[in-house]
Order: structure tokens, then sequence, then C-alpha cells
């Protein structure tokens, strides 16, 4: 199993909306970095749900229930989704500043490139944001 982290502007699409629509395919990524990162999402992955811009935190987990396929909403070029499925929302949040002040957390790639969409995360960063979050799967 692989993780993941997924980010969106709660303004755009939120944590409650995804929880309200049950899922959804995860479009609109048009860097190849992060499109290739998506390709790279198996079914079941488990994935942070990290809200951008305003709150900037990671506030849910969520689960990879379709592997990547083409983007419908791509006019043109060779873009992917991946269908997503919420699994439940964190204990506690975990902030940007949290993230930053954890030394743990010191390679995380959201902050070593802070505007990718789609970042993996290895299982020990994986698990150190839930220790944080006080959240178990």
């Amino acid at each position: 199993m692989s993780f993941w982290m997924v980010k969106s502007e709660p303004e755009a699409y939120s944590w409650q909306q995804f929880v309200k629509d049950g899922g959804t395919a995860w479009t609109g990524v048009r860097n190849f970095q992060a499109r290739n990162n998506l390709r790279a999402m198996k079914k079941g992955d488990l994935v942070c749900y990290y809200h951008s811009v305003s709150g900037k935190e990671i506030v849910g987990l969520a689960r990879v229930a379709g592997e990547a396929h083409p983007d419908p909403t791509a006019s043109e070029g060779d873009w992917s989704c991946v269908d997503l499925a919420p699994v439940k929302p964190l204990q506690r949040a975990v902030s940007l500043a949290t993230i930053k002040g954890d030394p743990a957390l010191r390679e995380i790639k959201l902050l070593k490139n802070s505007r990718l969409s789609v970042i993996p995360l290895t299982a020990a960063e994986f698990k150190r944001v839930l220790q944080l979050a006080d959240t178990k799967i």
C-alpha cells in the first residue's frame, strides 16, 4: 500500500463537500509530476485530504476507489484522474505550521514542492500525520 496527499482549496472543493458527495473523480490536475503521481495510485491506497490556500491543514482521510483513467475534463493532452472515496475526518486537523515544526516531517514533499497538488507520502510520514491528528485507521 502507498500513501498520498491531495490538495484542494476548500472554496473550490472542500472535505465537507467531498463527504457529502460520497466520493469524486479527482479531475483537473494539469501538472505532469502530479499526473504521474495520480497514475501511480493503486486501488486501496490511503490519501490525506489537505485544504490549501485557506485553512492550510490536513482535514481527512480518503481511499483510492478507482485507479487512473482519462480525465474527462481535459479538452486536450494526456491527463488522468483517479476516483477517491472518503474514509473519515481527522480527529484533529494537522496544520501546515504543525507540519513545518515537526522534525519527523521535515522531508515531506508538501514543504519541498508546495505547489504540487498530488504528493506521495512515505509510510513514516503518513503514520506521523495520524499521530498528530490523534486518528487511527
